[in-house]
């Protein structure tokens, strides 16, 4: 028996593949009607390929646990998720808008700082802010560009609207696990790729290292670009090696590099020592430079700022970019969008009310139960609190957090995340899932047609970090 989506349902959520009545979209046509052709044992005999086809491949991720780094196979499902072109440059365009204000405010907060004389944003929301870099002031990176690889999260409503949830814009990761979704993708259903009109992503690494290029401070043809890795034990090691190896970069430990009498970047080679221009960092700012950050860091190469700031060397992310990665931060991202480019947003903001406010402070702790709250710096989905699943104790222990350091929370709706037909033991049924794309900023703008997708493959849950048991998908742009 053939299988067949009139028992598919969606539960009310918006669904990135079926609409209403059972029918699929526009751009999911292809992809619906190759699961109608299969059998229940034809679908689980494909998932299965597509699972060993990643341990093939070698692509795993590490979790932390109980003091351990387990490595595991990336956990991927073969139902791809669609988005229609035409819907697609929308969303392309309001990603490119909002990295630009963004750079732009990053910039001015270390130089001209009007964005803080205009009253637009606090400035004590700055002053106070972990990720702003004293060390930073004064400096103008090339094309003004701070943050060049951006990994902005996507959510879509119940009603369908993508809105954006946060900016990551330090070393954002995940981009070679898009890239090796469509691998994976291509092997279980090659026939798709002959007849659907699927916007490509494999260029990705030759922009990103046009990107990195564009930046060199020495004008070649093909200046020496690295990518500077913590070491094998650090959880996107796989990332870090791969973007290397796609990019024909050389990948370092800081160790292998050194600064040297002419605050230049050098790497220490077989043929001695050659000069460094890109630094594709991987590596948290306070690890950088024991020179100028934290004395005790192993990671990074003392000098390597002082090198940054005379121009003898290009960073990226440029250290300091932090600055507007804060879910504070993020609350005013429509206001630089307006301030900087005399522009509406294309793509709105989740409604998020900052504790450090005291009124919406107080309406976040009489509504907890009702609200998720998030930690202004934490990553990974790690210390939030979802309120409608929480328990008392846990609420009464975040309002305690919130009334010792409100500047470090803030709170927003539950959102009724979109869902996807997703391969499960009980056959193909509905998940969450979020979507981050990837934008380069350098001479020009890149953004790559889709990103990743990641699913939260337990049934009901919210939560799509590979680190609390999500998986992602293939993401397709259908033209």
């Amino acid at each position: 028996m053939k299988f067949s989506w009139k028992n598919y349902d969606p539960n009310g959520f918006y669904d990135e593949l079926i609409g209403s009545r059972g029918r699929p979209r526009a751009a999911g046509r292809v992809v619906a009607r190759q699961m109608r052709s299969l059998t229940p044992d034809q679908i689980r005999e494909r998932q299965e390929a597509a699972e060993l086809a990643v341990k093939t491949m070698g692509v795993t991720f590490t979790v932390y646990a109980e003091g351990a780094n387990l490595d595991r196979a990336w956990p991927y499902d073969i139902i791809p998720r669609t988005i229609s072109g035409r819907e697609w440059d929308r969303v392309e365009a309001g990603l490119v808008q909002r990295l630009t204000a963004l750079n732009l405010f990053i910039d001015d907060v270390y130089n001209d700082q009007k964005i803080f004389t205009d009253a637009v944003v606090p400035r004590e929301l700055i002053v106070d802010s972990p990720n702003f870099r004293e060390a930073c002031v004064g400096m103008k990176p090339k094309f003004g560009a701070w943050a060049h690889i951006c990994g902005t999260d996507l959510i879509r409503d119940r009603d369908g609207t993508f809105y954006v949830l946060e900016d990551n814009l330090r070393v954002p990761s995940g981009v070679s696990y898009m890239l090796e979704n469509r691998k994976v993708t291509k092997r279980v259903f090659p026939e798709l790729f002959e007849t659907d009109n699927i916007r490509p992503i494999g260029e990705y690494t030759s922009y990103l290292f046009d990107t990195l290029a564009s930046l060199s401070p020495r004008v070649m043809d093909y200046p020496e670009v690295v990518v500077l890795t913590p070491g094998i034990y650090n959880s996107a090691y796989f990332e870090h090696s791969y973007l290397a190896q796609q990019m024909g970069a050389e990948l370092v430990e800081g160790s292998d590099l050194f600064v040297g009498d002419d605050d230049c970047v050098y790497m220490h080679t077989i043929s001695g020592p050659e000069r460094v221009d890109v630094i594709y960092r991987r590596i948290d700012d306070l690890y950088l430079d024991p020179e100028v950050f934290n004395p005790d860091s192993a990671l990074g190469v003392r000098g390597l700022v002082r090198a940054w700031s005379k121009g003898h060397v290009a960073l990226a992310n440029a250290p300091g970019a932090g600055v507007a990665d804060d879910k504070a931060v993020y609350t005013y991202a429509p206001d630089m969008i307006r301030y900087y480019l005399d522009e509406d947003p294309i793509i709105p903001n989740v409604e998020t009310f900052r504790c450090a406010e005291k009124t919406t402070r107080d309406y976040v702790l009489k509504n907890l139960q009702d609200l998720v709250v998030k930690p202004t710096n934490e990553s990974g989905g790690f210390g939030m609190l979802v309120g409608p699943t929480s328990t008392q104790r846990e609420r009464r222990e975040f309002a305690r957090r919130i009334r010792a350091n409100p500047r470090n929370y803030v709170a927003q709706p539950l959102m009724a995340l979109s869902t996807c037909p997703t391969v499960c033991s009980g056959g193909i049924e509905p998940r969450h899932l979020d979507l981050r794309p990837f934008i380069l900023q350098g001479a020009r703008h890149y953004v790559t047609p889709g990103g990743l997708t990641r699913v939260a493959l337990l049934k009901g849950s919210f939560v799509v970090n590979s680190s609390q048991g999500g998986g992602s998908k293939d993401t397709w742009i259908v033209d």
